[in-house]
C-alpha cells in the first residue's frame, strides 16, 4: 500500500495535469490516401474546405462542383481537401485505391485527399473531434463540409445539402482566403 501511494504521489503531477488542447487546424493530420501524412501545417496561409466525401452516396456528384471550386480558387488560396469515410451509410466500402481510381474516372479530382477515417461518434479523428467543439457541429451525413480559414481557426460548417456552387458557400469561402 505504501509503495502504490509513494507511486501515486510521484505520478500524480503527469495525471493532473491539462492536456495539450489544439489550437488550430494546424495541429493536426491525416493520412494521405497516396500514403504518407497530410499536414494541414503544410497548409497554412490558406482556406481549406474540408468535405467527408463517400463513393456511393445520392449527394457523390457534388465532387464535380468541388473539383470545379479547386479549379476556380486554389490559386487564390483555397485547398479542397477530401476525406473518403465510411461512417454513413456504409457508402464508402472501398479500399484508398479503389477511392482514388473511382475519383480519377468518374469525376477527374485532384485535389487533396486522406485515406478513409471516422468523421463521427466517439472514435471521430481528433480533427473531426476539435471541429465539433469548435462549431458545435459534427458531419450528420456524406459531403458535410467544414471550411477553415487562412489563419487554421473553423470558420464555419455547411451541410450534405449545400452545394459547392452555392452563393453562401462560394461567398463564405472569399471571405476566408488570404488576404494578400
Amino acid at each position: 500500500m505504501r509503495y502504490f501511494l509513494f507511486l501515486l504521489t510521484l505520478l500524480a503531477p503527469f495525471l493532473l495535469a491539462p492536456q495539450a488542447r489544439a489550437e488550430t487546424a494546424y495541429d493536426f493530420s491525416l493520412p494521405d490516401i497516396n500514403g504518407g501524412t497530410l499536414a494541414l501545417a503544410d497548409f497554412r496561409g490558406k482556406a481549406v474546405l474540408l468535405v467527408n466525401t463517400a463513393s456511393y452516396c445520392g449527394f457523390t456528384k457534388q465532387y464535380d462542383g468541388l473539383q470545379a471550386l479547386w479549379d476556380g480558387y486554389r490559386d487564390k488560396g483555397l485547398i479542397v481537401l477530401g476525406v473518403p469515410s465510411n461512417d454513413f451509410g456504409a457508402q464508402e466500402p472501398g479500399a484508398k485505391a479503389e477511392i482514388k481510381e473511382f475519383c480519377a474516372v468518374n469525376f477527374a479530382i485532384d485535389f487533396p485527399m486522406s485515406d478513409k477515417i471516422l468523421v463521427k461518434g466517439q472514435n471521430a479523428h481528433p480533427l473531426y473531434k476539435w471541429l465539433k467543439a469548435e462549431t458545435g457541429k459534427a458531419p450528420k451525413w456524406n459531403f458535410h463540409k467544414f471550411l477553415i480559414g487562412s489563419d487554421g481557426q473553423a470558420v464555419r460548417d455547411f451541410s450534405s445539402l449545400t452545394k459547392p456552387q452555392s452563393k453562401k458557400l462560394i461567398r463564405a469561402v472569399e471571405a476566408a482566403l488570404p488576404k494578400n
